[in-house]
């Protein structure tokens, strides 16, 4: 990521560079890398802090900037969680235009929301920006970073500030559940939205890691939910967890069909960290629970996905009756199917149910029996489907 955002910095200084990604997977600890290396000044400041600064701030440390900035020697700014300074957007619009060009800066601005980033960019800085994801920690990373086992990386997730309780799971699932669950609730969702109901909104994220790649429709939610409200209110609430790398609802397939009013959602966790730290079971349960553990693998293969497709391709599931597939992924020419199995391979009856509605589409199975999980988590998701066309 360091070497990433160099390159970027040194080849395209005409626009703004935005690191975007959930909390804890080292956003910070990349930029405060990239400073170390940089050859001029820098200036670095944060406004996760409570209240949240106003456009002074950005203003404020603009100036520190452009004043340590020289002709030959651009100076480099980073604005940390940035999205929380109000107006920042417009400010950081008006003071990019009239930028002296004698004097450069180049502009790095970190974020852990999604919506209010991207909103904001859409709006105020169209045209001026170029963006880099910052994701979960894949298998690959921990294996090399801490030494863990594909198991573990499925059961103890990607959050490498969290590899340190690794070996005390009780500390590990209050570090987790205190200090990345709850803060990341606390401050990149209800603090930066209006929530009308902040304990619906914790109830749907405890209700989706209790059923991690499954299937609910919003009545079922509202069956288990206490005070919950209508489905509308749910409806709504689903993609603002997306919005902070917790929870995707994955909608229901259909193409050249009208797709059903209020589909079913098949809820995908993010990380499998945030799962683990919520459930009773420890490592060894978890590992020893067949059902339980089919449901994590599937639901670290359906975040990897998210988390590598690229932009403007959709992810999706499919179900007719009793006949399912656990993702479909679908461009503008070529559908793929997805069938994960982490037991005995058994019968694909959902994949051909769907070969059928589609005969066009393209399966692929993931773990037993098809691509391995190590493997299939060594790369992204794109090197599978153009491996297939």
């Amino acid at each position: 990521m360091v070497s990433e955002l160099r390159d970027s910095l040194d080849r395209y200084p005409s626009v703004i560079h935005i690191l975007t990604g959930p909390r804890q997977v080292g956003k910070t600890t990349a930029a405060q890398q990239l400073i170390e290396s940089w050859p001029g000044a820098s200036v670095y400041a944060s406004a996760d802090v409570i209240p949240p600064p106003g456009a002074e701030w950005i203003e404020t440390h603009w100036l520190r900037a452009n004043a340590a900035a020289e002709a030959n020697a651009p100076c480099l700014l980073v604005l940390d969680e940035v999205q929380k300074a109000t107006g920042w957007s417009v400010t950081i619009k008006r003071l990019w235009d009239a930028r002296p060009k004698r004097k450069p800066i180049h502009v790095l601005l970190l974020g852990s929301s999604a919506l209010l980033l991207q909103s904001s960019l859409s709006e105020s800085l169209a045209g001026r920006f170029y963006t880099h994801d910052c994701f979960h920690w894949q298998y690959p990373e921990c294996r090399e970073a801490f030494g863990w086992s594909l198991e573990e990386w499925i059961y103890f997730g990607g959050y490498p500030g969290a590899a340190d309780f690794r070996d005390n799971e009780a500390e590990w699932k209050r570090y987790v559940a205190d200090s990345l669950i709850e803060a990341t609730i606390a401050r990149d969702v209800l603090q930066l939205q209006n929530i009308n109901k902040p304990a619906l909104l914790r109830h749907l994220f405890g209700l989706a890691a209790a059923f991690p790649a499954q299937i609910l429709s919003y009545n079922k939610m509202l069956g288990q939910l206490q005070d919950a409200g209508n489905t509308t209110t749910l409806a709504h609430y689903l993609p603002l967890l997306e919005t902070a790398y917790l929870v995707s609802g994955l909608k229901l397939f259909s193409r050249g069909q009208a797709r059903k009013r209020g589909s079913s959602p098949k809820l995908v966790v993010w990380n499998n960290a945030l799962v683990s730290a919520l459930d009773l079971r420890s490592f060894n349960e978890a590992r020893a629970d067949t059902a339980w553990w089919s449901r994590l693998v599937e639901n670290a293969v359906l975040s990897h996905i998210l988390m590598t497709i690229l932009p403007g391709t959709s992810v999706t599931y499919w179900r007719e009756r009793n006949a399912e597939v656990d993702a479909v992924i679908a461009t503008a020419r070529q559908i793929w199917g997805f069938e994960v199995k982490s037991g005995s391979p058994g019968k694909l009856a959902g994949m051909a149910a769907f070969k059928k509605v589609y005969p066009s589409s393209i399966p692929l199975m993931v773990g037993t029996g098809g691509i391995p999980l190590e493997e299939f988590f060594a790369f992204p998701v794109s090197r599978w489907l153009n491996s297939t066309t």
